[in-house]
């Protein structure tokens, strides 16, 4: 089989698994509907009944919210990959995604103690006010520090600090509403809802269709600074586009579902593994698809692994992703001994 034949059916697969995790997970839950019963409700638009709002109200919200956050999770982690020229960054290592959640947090306990309601929108921009900030302390240490082992190690203390003052907001916050706020801190799609779907799902397409057209300086860029360079392309515009492309994703995800751990930086380098490619028209919608397949098995085994109780979804992505990232780290060393 050559390799654009190869290709095809691993997209096929992707999607294949994709579809079948989306019927597992309608499926499933603490209250069972039958495969005939949520083919009658579908068919019907039954919004009415009690299954018909398990099945529109809060099983497929999620699911859609899986497959969309999961899949900009992923794509944020290969731009930032792309933009340290170095497969082991990612949002979650990096301190980035804990800089967005230490901001909306902020803003969360600020509407609660003054009274007003937020809105999906501002959620999403505190989020990327804050992951920007930490991404601008990731990039001052990168230009100063060559080493990108001590660069994640700034990132991971970014992340702990970032994390430490949520949890005093957390912990101080006298409104009896802040239990939410502690749900979502650790990575969850259960709170996943159509309004907010009409938020996030521009903002990923966007962000998708930006990274396509970006790929072939992106494929350039892989080459080295004075390769792209030489071709006419503006590296600091790009290299700022980048950023913000990726920050908008994660700022995106960490809004809606909050810290989402390991996705980001281990898709893309199952991505690259299994297309055995580094193309980015090929790796972008791959680390997409994979991205929201992971999200989608995760939280499927959040919910029912313990049912009735739920797991935060960074629990179950780290158990997964956390082995790869050490492979990948290990066949780096391996490969420059």
């Amino acid at each position: 089989m050559n390799k654009n034949k190869r290709c095809i059916v691993l997209f096929i697969c992707l999607i294949l698994m994709m579809l079948l995790l989306m019927v597992i997970n309608i499926l499933s839950g603490s209250v069972g509907i039958g495969a005939k019963d949520i083919a009658g409700i579908m068919m019907r638009r039954d919004v009415s009944s009690v299954n018909g709002k398990i099945l529109f109200d809060i099983r497929l919200p999620r699911i859609i919210e899986a497959i969309f956050l999961g899949g900009a999770l992923a794509l944020s982690g290969y731009l930032l990959q792309t933009f340290f020229l170095n497969p082991v960054a990612g949002p979650y290592i990096l301190g980035i995604s804990s800089g967005a959640k230490l901001f909306v947090a902020v803003l969360m306990v600020c509407a609660l103690k003054a009274g007003f309601s937020m809105n999906s929108l501002m959620l999403v921009i505190a989020a990327f006010i804050g992951s920007l900030i930490a991404t601008g302390f990731v990039l001052t240490v990168s230009i100063r520090v060559r080493s990108m082992s001590v660069l994640i190690v700034c990132g991971v203390m970014v992340g702990y600090i970032c994390s430490a003052i949520t949890e005093f907001i957390v912990t101080f916050a006298d409104d009896t509403n802040i239990v939410n706020l502690h749900n979502w801190s650790l990575g969850t799609f259960s709170a996943a809802g159509w309004n907010d779907a009409c938020i996030y799902i521009p903002i990923v397409v966007i962000g998708i269709a930006a990274a396509v057209l970006m790929s072939k300086t992106i494929e350039a860029y892989g080459f080295g600074e004075n390769y792209a360079g030489s071709l006419g392309i503006n590296i600091y515009g790009f290299r700022v586009l980048l950023i913000i492309v990726s920050s908008v994703l994660s700022a995106t995800v960490t809004a809606f579902a909050g810290p989402v751990s390991f996705v980001g930086i281990a898709m893309p380098h199952v991505a690259r593994h299994l297309f055995r490619s580094e193309k980015p028209l090929m790796i972008i919608p791959a680390s997409f698809l994979l991205g929201s397949v992971f999200c989608l098995l995760c939280d499927l085994l959040a919910r029912s692994m313990f049912s009735p109780t739920e797991l935060s979804i960074s629990t179950v992505t780290a158990v997964f992703g956390a082995p790869i990232v050490i492979s990948m780290m290990i066949g780096r060393r391996s490969e420059n001994v």
